[in-house]
């Protein structure tokens, strides 16, 4: 079993989570309350680990606020246990099958006949010997088979000890015609166990709680499921429901609703306004909470695969804010509510991190347009980038491929007649920028890059098309203008293949940037960037940033190399993979590549950072901001290359921990007592150190590496 308190915590990083007392709750909030909204961890950490365990739970409280609320969804065993488990069916989330391979069994659940493994068919004795696994077979399935046990809710209680309980019941009725007394179990369990939240989308079973428990500590939330589902003892849809919430606060205090109750989404995944249900829900006195949140799915393309742009919609949007969230990923909700929320777009940096453009803001335009580079600029990008191509008129222009059927529309235009196969440059079939003029060029439609497409998963399809290819010096003029800019970056890649087809992009771009007055200004900084040592080298005479691109992943690298490169360099690019390199999609470690660079004054930036969840090793928890704070503060990097530079603004304006005077006056040291050597205590060896705000460092740390929560030791099964 795993044991995340003794892990090593050496890569703990620094985050908000040690002034969540100054911050957190010093701010008005939208809520009903306002007080910030509340993080509940569905099943623990269920985005990761298997839902429910006690890993899960564990690691779910670890990453979150120090208030977050534990969920379980309770089902019963024959003997009239309760269990947390995800499902009514055991089958999908545990190994069952494989222990009871002849006990499956067909019952009807809210009228439809279903198949599988049921809880009611088994004592809680019986079930000692079957373990949890991940029940969503797009997530890691690394954590099965590690000894999770099934637990029952009085576990979670005596062993997770979560600050906060949530119980939902979901098959109240279900139970019932099955001679089984969830109601019985409830009250029973009330009188031992502190319960915070009990939600259900049964009218009935609230309402038959509702006297036996004490509203001061146990609220009743009823829980809407589809608008065109059936609720069984109303026997009306929870779209009809909906509408009267003056009868849900009969019997409940609040509400729980998917998410597309409060910014429902079109058929093309993107938002439509959001509705007035939370502010009618504040208004009837009942708390809303919103639900199905996850990182590793696709959300609305409105949010750039950026799962706390999207949390940020919900709790600070300016015209309300919900009070809980339920997340399969708690430690994204918390730290989005800690560090993300009321911050101003005019609010300066806290932190020192050069966010530079992989083709302008890419990731939500064609690369390279107009479009890119203005939402880059005005997403806060410091550097934005020109990868130089040549036209057949000598024209240097922004573009990130020389075949132009990566990153245009050339294959529906006449042009397609002239592909060919270019050895040199590992061209199968293409059309290179010189083939065409620059007029040519312009008259075709810019296409956005989908670099993972193979898991279908599409950038902004509605600007698919959108934009205008630039010149470079129509890039640099644009530059020099942008006064939230401070830089650019040109790359120049294949110099010496052009210089063959009698194209000087080495002069070229030095020209340009005459022309357009770089040459003689210190107000915008300059980058030359690329992976051949020769190029930069023709720039030696100028004042620019030299930027060596090493376009392989290394595991180290050699003195000798290093005082090679600096010759002619004073930057270096680096993959991902040589900062944490990874295998099967897991962190297996960290070079000191970046620290020898350091070592002598060479500044790193690493590229490509995406937001897309499946871009990210499992150890980042499909989060962008936790990925590129495990490179900045766990690594040092000095910036990043990105397609998406809004992420990365954001997370530099994230406030940096406040150290008080309570932090630092402390009591004299009391007198040294005179004790017996004993053998040190598991308790007091597995103890985590506290911050200087008391707070553990383990729930300090929101960002947390995965070398230092994932499980560090892989062996610990």
């Amino acid at each position: 079993m795993l044991n995340l308190r003794s892990l090593s915590w050496s890569f703990v990083l620094l985050t908000c989570f040690s002034v969540a007392a100054q911050g957190v709750n010093s701010t008005k909030w939208l809520t009903l309350n306002g007080n910030a909204p509340l993080v509940i961890a569905r099943g623990g950490f269920s985005g990761l680990l298997p839902d429910s365990s006690y890993d899960a739970y564990i690691m779910g409280l670890e990453t979150s606020l120090p208030n977050a609320i534990i969920w379980c969804d309770v089902q019963l065993t024959k003997d009239g246990v309760g269990i947390c488990f995800p499902d009514l069916k055991l089958d999908n989330a545990s190994d069952i099958d494989f222990y009871f391979k002849n006990k499956k069994s067909k019952y009807s659940v809210n009228g439809v006949p279903t198949q599988g493994w049921f809880s009611i068919d088994y004592n809680l004795k019986d079930l000692v010997p079957v373990t949890l696994k991940q029940g969503v077979y797009s997530r890691t399935q690394r954590f099965d088979g590690s000894q999770q046990s099934i637990l029952t809710v009085q576990d979670v209680v005596n062993q997770v000890k979560p600050p906060g309980l949530w119980l939902n019941i979901q098959h109240d009725n279900f139970f019932s015609q099955h001679n089984l007394s969830m109601k019985s179990y409830i009250i029973s369990l009330t009188r031992g166990v502190l319960i915070n939240y009990i939600s259900s989308p049964e009218v009935n079973f609230l309402r038959s709680i509702l006297s036996r428990l004490n509203p001061r500590v146990t609220k009743l939330v009823f829980r809407f499921l589809g608008q065109d589902d059936v609720e069984p003892s109303t026997n009306q849809t929870y779209g009809s429901l909906l509408k009267n919430l003056t009868f849900i606060k009969t019997f409940a205090s609040g509400i729980l609703v998917p998410k597309s109750y409060i910014w429902p989404v079109d058929n093309s995944l993107y938002l439509q306004p959001y509705t007035s249900l939370v502010l009618d829900a504040h208004k009837e006195g009942l708390q809303i909470f919103a639900s199905e949140f996850a990182n590793d799915v696709p959300f609305a393309y409105n949010y750039s695969y950026d799962p706390t742009s999207e949390y940020l919609s919900f709790v600070d949007n300016g015209n309300f804010s919900v009070d809980g969230v339920l997340s399969d990923f708690p430690v994204t909700p918390s730290a989005t509510i800690d560090c993300f929320t009321h911050l101003d777009k005019n609010d300066k940096p806290h932190e020192k991190l050069l966010i530079i453009t992989s083709e302008g803001a890419s990731g939500d335009y064609p690369g390279c347009t107009d479009l890119a580079y203005t939402k880059a600029a005005a997403d806060g990008a410091d550097v934005l980038d020109c990868p130089v191509q040549m036209a057949k008129d000598g024209i240097p222009f922004c573009l990130g491929s020389i075949n132009l059927i990566d990153k245009t529309t050339v294959f529906r235009s006449p042009f397609i007649n002239i592909a060919s196969t270019v050895p040199e440059l590992n061209i199968t079939n293409g059309i290179v920028t010189f083939n065409l003029t620059w007029d040519e060029i312009k008259s075709l439609k810019p296409e956005i890059t989908n670099p993972w497409l193979e898991f279908r998963l599409y950038r902004n399809p509605k600007a698919r098309n959108e934009g205008n290819f630039v010149s470079l010096m129509e890039f640099l003029t644009y530059a020099k203008n942008a006064t939230t800019v401070s830089g650019v970056m040109i790359s120049i890649e294949n110099a010496a293949y052009l210089a063959n087809q009698g194209f000087g992009v080495t002069d070229a771009v030095l020209e340009a940037l005459r022309n357009a007055g770089y040459n003689n200004q210190t107000a915008k900084k300059v980058m030359i960037q690329s992976k051949d040592s020769s190029v930069l080298k023709e720039f030696m005479k100028n004042r620019y940033e030299l930027v060596y691109r090493v376009a392989d992943d290394i595991s180290d690298i050699e003195s000798s190399t290093i005082s090679e490169i600096r010759s002619f360099a004073s930057s270096v690019i680096l993959t991902k993979k040589s900062v944490f390199p990874s295998e099967s999609q897991f962190l297996v470690g960290k070079t000191n590549v970046v620290e020898k660079l350091h070592s002598s004054n060479l500044s790193v930036y690493v590229q490509h950072f995406n937001n897309e969840f499946v871009s990210q090793p499992w150890d980042f928890f499909s989060d962008s901001s936790v990925e590129i704070n495990n490179y900045f503060v766990g690594a040092g990097i000095d910036g990043i290359i990105t397609d998406f530079p809004r992420t990365a603004a954001r997370y530099r304006k994230a406030p940096s921990p406040i150290l008080t005077e309570s932090d630092v006056v402390e009591p004299p040291l009391p007198p040294v007592a005179k004790i017996t050597p004993t053998a040190r205590n598991e308790s007091t060896a597995s103890a985590a150190p506290t911050s200087p705000t008391g707070q553990s460092s383990v729930v300090a740390g929101v960002f947390t590496s995965c070398l230092t929560i994932l499980l560090a030791d892989l062996v610990i099964f």
